[in-house]
C-alpha cells in the first residue's frame, strides 16, 4: 500500500483521533472510508447532473 503524507492543522488531527479512537479504528482506516465515501458522492453527483442534463436536453428536442 502506498503511503501520503498530508498537512493539517492540529485541531483537525485531533478531532479524527478522537472519530478513530471512539471507533476503535485507526486514523488511516477512518480517513480511507471518509475519502471513498467523498469520491463515491462526486460520482452521484456527476450521475444526477448528466440525467439532469439529458432531460434538459430530450425536453429542448421534444
Amino acid at each position: 500500500m502506498a503511503r501520503v503524507l498530508i498537512s493539517m492543522p492540529e485541531e483537525f488531527l485531533t478531532k479524527i483521533d478522537q472519530v478513530a479512537d471512539g471507533e476503535n479504528r485507526s486514523r488511516s482506516e477512518l480517513i480511507r472510508e471518509a475519502l471513498r465515501t467523498y469520491i463515491h458522492r462526486q460520482k452521484v453527483r456527476e450521475n444526477t447532473t448528466a440525467v439532469r442534463d439529458a432531460d434538459l436536453l430530450e425536453n429542448l428536442l421534444s
